[in-house]
């Protein structure tokens, strides 16, 4: 049972029943203004516990007067969060992908062991060529297109975060522990995420493994957090803003008529409103703006027409001269590899049939050569379409005697780092354009040979592969046959 009626919830005890003070509705209102206060807080079992709680005195972060945006309000709240709830599964779907994209059942995903947390395991589709460009691209620049929605999100629920006292009822312990889940998660999945997407490594813990158990516990916070606000927040919008159906009037509102949203149990309005300084539908322009600059300025990375946009790319790099003039996370210098063993004695060798083949750069040059125009996609969001030529894997297969293999295991001369290798499946292999390349060319252009940083003498090129797993430096490829 709880008690009904509207207190100060700066009062704690026997004072609590005392009528409050009133407060105006807004900068304008008239002196016979109905008072704001807010409901009268309500309790679960044990009830003395959350009482006892409540009697503390109210830290200064927690009093209710020290929020005093006139916009806050469920109303707002729930407008951010309609926006969150159809992209953030978009960022978590093709988040998700990604790490399947890496060959889990190959044991090259990383991290490897996980679990009850593994995923479904099936084989990577290599067609669309640009399907692992747009899932990759919608992962990273989706996520920096929803930071400021992020941000406003919880800014405007900040009041929430420090209420007093913290808990009221088991029930509500559980949604403020989700609720850490969800905050904490998406702040350190966000951080973490813009960071890798800048070679800003900065932590001291690998990327790959932080980022994907955070995304679970992002994920969990993320589900327990729609199943219990979810009825919120329709109601809210469908109620329009405080419960009158005047989501027009809001949104024309200047900021002289801008009113702050009526007090309810959810604790989000002002309880000592501020002068507006903005309207609402200037806070959500602005934030929505915020969003399209963003996606403006970093679409380009991964969308090769708007590549001079893309200032929010790592800048101040560069890459090489014409067709090799494209992204590069591992230097030859940063691999180890010497650049000795790239000369006249490189050789290829072919596994996997009844004797070894060894060629040399010549030897491939000389063999049947096919060109495609293919992207090339990383795990940081960037992309670059090229035009690639070298002799197909399904043939070297075949030299090699196994016409048909289940998969190839690639090699690197660089023998350390967890991309030295990587397994490719049946269907990677076989596809048409899928080649060991050993030139790259601007589409439509002449091909050259690659620079020394981006694989010489030769490279694995595989359609909607992660780009780390076109292996570069190549040494040897062993093609497998179906285990009996």
């Amino acid at each position: 049972m709880t008690t009904a009626g509207p207190t100060d919830p700066t009062r704690t005890g026997a004072a609590a029943a005392e009528p409050a003070p009133a407060l105006t509705a807004g900068p304008a209102a008239a002196a016979d203004a109905p008072p704001r206060l807010a409901p009268e807080p309500e309790y679960g079992f044990p009830r003395a516990l959350w009482r006892g709680l409540g009697r503390i005195p109210v830290p200064p972060p927690a009093h209710p007067k020290t929020w005093r945006s006139p916009l806050r309000g469920t109303w707002l709240t729930s407008v951010f969060g309609s926006v969150l709830l159809v992209g953030l599964p978009i960022v978590i779907l093709t988040g998700l992908m990604s790490y399947i994209a890496y060959g889990p059942q190959f044991g090259q995903a990383i991290p490897g062991d996980v679990g009850y947390l593994h995923l479904p395991f099936f084989d990577w589709p290599s067609n669309p060529s640009w399907f692992y460009r747009l899932t990759q691209g919608l992962h990273v620049v989706g996520g920096m297109i929803l930071t400021p929605i992020v941000l406003a999100k919880l800014w405007s629920v900040v009041p929430k975060l420090f209420a007093w006292p913290p808990v009221r009822s088991i029930a509500q312990l559980l949604e403020r522990l989700s609720l850490l889940a969800l905050v904490g998660g998406i702040l350190f999945e966000f951080v973490t995420g813009l960071m890798n997407s800048q070679y800003d490594y900065s932590w001291g813990f690998g990327f790959y493994t932080a980022h994907y158990y955070g995304a679970w516990v992002f994920i969990a916070g993320f589900v327990v957090h729609v199943a219990i606000k979810l009825p919120t927040m329709v109601g809210a919008l469908r109620a329009g803003p405080g419960g009158t159906g005047a989501l027009g009037r809001w949104l024309h509102d200047s900021p002289e008529e801008t009113e702050p949203e009526p007090m309810d149990s959810h604790g989000l309005a002002a309880l000592s409103p501020d002068r507006p300084t903005l309207s609402r539908r200037g806070l959500i322009g602005m934030v929505g703006g915020g969003s399209v600059l963003v996606g403006v300025l970093s679409i380009g990375q991964t969308w090769d027409a708007l590549r001079p946009l893309a200032l929010l790319s790592p800048r101040g790099q560069s890459y090489g001269t014409g067709p090799n003039d494209f992204q590069i996370n591992r230097t030859l210098a940063g691999s180890g590899v010497d650049p000795a063993a790239l000369g006249g004695g490189w050789r290829l060798r072919l596994t996997g049939g009844s004797s070894e083949v060894s060629l040399s750069r010549e030897a491939l040059l000389a063999l049947p050569q096919h060109t495609a125009t293919l992207p090339i996609a990383c795990v940081e969001g960037w992309s670059v379409t090229r035009t690639w030529t070298g002799v197909r894997l399904r043939d070297l297969a075949a030299l090699a005697g196994v016409p048909e293999p289940e998969s190839a295991f690639v090699a690197s001369i660089e023998t350390s780092g967890a991309f030295a290798r990587a397994t490719l499946q049946r269907s990677q292999v076989g596809n048409p354009d899928a080649l060991l390349a050993l030139k790259v060319g601007n589409p439509g252009g002449e091909t050259v040979d690659l620079a020394p940083n981006h694989g010489y003498p030769a490279r694995i090129i595989v359609p909607a592969l992660p780009g780390v797993h076109n292996t570069k430096w190549v040494s040897s490829i062993d093609f497998r046959r179906r285990s009996v």
